[in-house]
């Protein structure tokens, strides 16, 4: 099934020339079914990188989904057109008043600064505590997976000494939880940052499942009991070469950067990499939209959850 897009997104052309069934405004709205109403707080820099890599995800399943972008407007973006963000993304004053099915809110280059400072905190809290009532299940991702366990249940982030960087092996804690239904015993998804979170503040949690880990980068998959919340620190969404464009980035601003592990062939950056996570990353995606989502919203929004 298709995903609904607004018209003339550039990341429209891109899916379409990678075979996967998009559906503009103007073609959906001649359709009698009633699509999943998702939303996503992009708070990358790269914004347009990101609309691509979550709605390739998203277009992976049955059902048809229905997309609305918004941005902090308590914060100016370095990266992304004004002319962008006018034409396609929304505020949260702007959709304060209606209700979604899901909520997505990506990751976000704030790790070094404690919560309180980062200076959309208060618009993001308000969001997170919106969603409990308007929204049916959340997906938080790497910093927001961290910021909504802070929110939630006052589980504190931690500094690592040397970056979290590279594709690295997870394993299940659980088995039966629909979230990872269908995983591997060991599966593979990217991972990005400075900072970390600790495995006993999370199983201490009464509140929270923890579902996966690995030896090296630590918790991946955590899930509230109700299903309404799941915190994936890892970015499964992330393309073949974005820790390569990341490694060079970091590289070229004289950063004491070290390659990135499991992910150049032999360990080479000269090499160029391959994907070894997609069919985790289309998995976790289609198990959310499925079983917390389309299994758990009401046909009428509005109506209890």
């Amino acid at each position: 099934m298709p995903i609904k897009i607004p018209d003339h997104l550039p990341a429209k052309e891109i899916l379409a020339r990678e075979n996967i069934f998009v559906m503009d405004e103007s073609r959906a709205f001649h359709q009698d079914i009633r699509p999943l109403r998702i939303v996503i707080l992009n708070l990358m820099p790269t914004k347009e990188t990101t609309e691509t890599q979550l709605l390739r995800l998203l277009s992976n399943t049955p059902l048809q989904v229905e997309v609305t972008f918004i941005h902090p407007q308590t914060h100016q973006s370095k990266n992304t057109s004004a002319e962008h963000l006018a034409t396609f993304y929304k505020t949260f004053d702007n959709i304060r008043h209606e209700q979604f099915d899901g909520l997505i809110i990506t990751g976000a280059p704030v790790e070094h600064l404690p919560f309180e400072q980062v200076n959309y905190w208060e618009e993001l809290q308000q969001i997170m505590q919106w969603a409990q009532v308007n929204v049916t299940s959340t997906m938080y991702i790497c910093w927001a997976a961290q910021a909504g366990l802070y929110y939630k249940y006052g589980i504190q982030k931690f500094d690592v000494p040397e970056k979290i960087f590279g594709v690295f092996p997870h394993t299940l804690l659980k088995s039966n939880v629909s979230l990872i239904r269908g995983f591997d015993e060991v599966f593979y998804a990217p991972q990005s940052r400075h900072t970390d979170l600790r495995l006993e503040d999370l199983l201490n949690e009464p509140n929270l499942d923890v579902l996966s880990v690995s030896e090296a980068s630590g918790v991946y998959l955590a899930i509230s009991k109700d299903g309404k919340h799941v915190f994936v620190t890892g970015h499964s969404e992330y393309d073949a070469d974005t820790l390569k464009k990341e490694y060079e980035r970091d590289v070229l601003r004289g950063m004491n950067i070290a390659v990135p592990i499991n992910y150049f062939p032999d360990d080479d950056p000269t090499q160029e990499p391959r994907s070894t996570w997609k069919a985790h990353a289309s998995l976790l995606f289609s198990n959310w939209l499925n079983y917390y989502v389309y299994q758990e919203t009401p046909y009428e929004l509005g109506a209890a959850h």
